[in-house]
C-alpha cells in the first residue's frame, strides 16, 4: 500500500512533526509514504533529511499548487490513500476532487467545530475517515454534524526514550545554568496567551515562599513573549525564570527538568505533555480538553482546576514536597505513554484504518 501525505504548514508544530514520525513508521512497515509539503516547509525539509520522497510544491498559493500536484500523482493510481494532516491540506484534497479516485483521510488535531456551512462541510463528508487525535477533539467534530460512524480516534504518540542517566541529567542542567538543588519546573509551548504561561509565573513567584531556588524553564516562542518577560521582572523573578526560545534537540530539556507543567487552557491532546510524561516527568495539567485522556489524575499526573493559580500551585508544591510520591506519578506516567500514547501504538492505528478501507473498497 502507497500513501500519500499531504502537510502545507511551513512551521515545525506538533502537527508536523507527528506527520514526520508518521511516515517514518509507515515506511519502515513497509506502508510507502510519501509527502506533498510547500518548497522551504520545516517538515519537508526534515523528511528529505531522512530519505523520505518530498513533492514540493510552491509555498506561494500553496492550496492550488498542491491541489494540482495531488491530481498529477493519483492519476496513475500508484497511491491507494490520501491523508490530509491539516486543514489546508483538506482543502487541496478537495479542490482535487481526488475523492473520487481514491480513499481521503483526514487528521483533525484542533478542538474548533467545523465551520457550519455546506462549502464547509462537504470537504470531510468527502472523506473516506476522519481521524480527530482525542475523544475531546471527536465530541467537536460531532457537534459540526458528522456522524461518529465515521470518525476513529487516533491518539497522536511519541517516541519513548531512554531514561537520562544521572550524569545526562547533571549535563541536561547545566546548560540552563540549574544546579542539583534547585528544583525546576518546565513547559514546552508555542508563547501565547491560551498556553497559559503567565500563570506559571505567578505560581513561582508563589512557589518561592516555600522553595526559594525553583526555577522556571519555559521552552518556545511567541508574541507573548515580552509581556511575560514582564510579568517576570514586575514579580522580581527574572532570574529564576528561563527563556530558552525555540529549541531543536528537546533531549537537555527534558532530562533537566523535576516537574513538568502544562497549563495550555485549549489543545487537541498535548505532544509536549506525552513527550514530558514518556521521560518520566511527574506532570500537571488542567481538567480539560483531551487531558484527562492522558492523565490518570493522581496515578500518572495531577489534573488542577482549570485556570486556577492557586490550584495549579498546590499540584506542583505537593509535586516538588514529597519526592517519593513524584516518582512513582513518573513511572506510572511513562508506562501510561507506552501502553497508549507511543509513536508505534499511532503508526500500528493508523495502519489498521488505512487496511480497514482498503478491504471495505471504499
Amino acid at each position: 500500500m502507497k500513501i500519500l501525505l499531504v502537510d502545507l504548514d511551513t512551521e515545525w508544530r506538533g502537527g508536523q512533526n507527528q506527520a514526520l514520525l508518521m511516515l517514518e513508521g509507515l515506511n519502515a512497515r513497509k506502508y510507502f509514504a510519501e509527502l506533498v509539503s510547500p518548497a522551504g516547509s520545516e517538515l519537508g525539509q526534515r523528511a528529505m533529511a531522512r530519505g523520505i520522497a518530498v513533492h514540493m510544491v510552491s509555498e506561494h498559493f500553496s492550496r492550488i499548487s498542491a491541489a494540482r500536484r495531488i491530481s498529477e500523482l493519483t492519476k496513475s493510481g500508484e497511491f491507494s490513500i490520501v491523508h490530509a494532516n491539516e486543514a489546508h491540506a483538506v482543502t487541496s484534497a478537495w479542490l482535487a476532487r481526488v475523492h473520487r479516485r481514491v480513499p481521503v483521510v483526514i487528521s483533525r488535531r484542533v478542538g474548533y467545530p467545523i465551520r457550519s456551512s455546506a462549502l464547509a462541510l462537504s470537504r470531510y463528508q468527502a472523506a473516506a475517515r476522519i481521524l480527530p487525535i482525542s475523544n475531546w477533539v471527536a465530541e467537536r467534530v460531532a457537534s459540526s454534524g458528522i456522524i461518529a460512524e465515521k470518525m476513529t480516534v487516533v491518539y497522536e504518540g511519541v517516541e519513548v526514550p531512554r531514561l537520562p542517566s544521572p550524569e545526562v541529567r547533571r549535563e541536561a542542567r547545566a546548560i540552563w545554568g540549574v544546579s542539583d538543588e534547585s528544583p525546576l519546573l518546565g513547559c514546552v509551548g508555542v508563547l501565547l496567551p491560551d498556553k497559559g504561561q503567565d500563570l506559571l509565573i505567578r505560581v513561582l513567584a508563589d512557589l518561592h515562599e516555600e522553595f526559594p531556588k525553583a526555577k522556571l524553564l519555559l521552552v518556545g516562542d511567541g508574541p507573548d513573549r515580552p509581556k511575560l518577560e514582564q510579568l517576570a521582572a514586575k514579580l522580581k523573578i527574572s532570574d529564576a525564570v528561563i527563556f530558552a526560545g525555540f529549541v531543536n534537540a528537546m533531549e537537555p530539556v527534558y532530562a533537566a527538568l523535576d516537574v513538568f507543567l502544562f497549563p495550555s487552557r485549549f489543545e487537541g491532546l498535548g505532544t509536549s505533555l506525552l513527550a514530558a510524561m514518556s521521560y518520566g516527568i511527574p506532570s500537571v495539567a488542567f481538567h480539560t480538553c483531551a487531558f484527562p485522556e492522558i492523565i490518570e489524575h493522581g496515578k500518572s499526573g495531577l489534573l488542577a482546576e482549570v485556570g486556577n493559580q492557586t490550584s495549579l500551585r498546590n499540584s506542583a508544591a505537593t509535586l516538588l514536597r514529597n519526592p517519593p510520591i513524584a516518582k512513582q506519578i513518573g513511572q506510572s506516567a511513562r508506562a501510561r505513554i507506552e501502553a497508549k500514547f507511543s509513536t508505534q501504538e499511532m503508526v500500528d492505528e493508523m495502519i489498521r484504518v488505512y487496511d480497514g478501507i482498503k478491504r471495505r473498497g471504499i
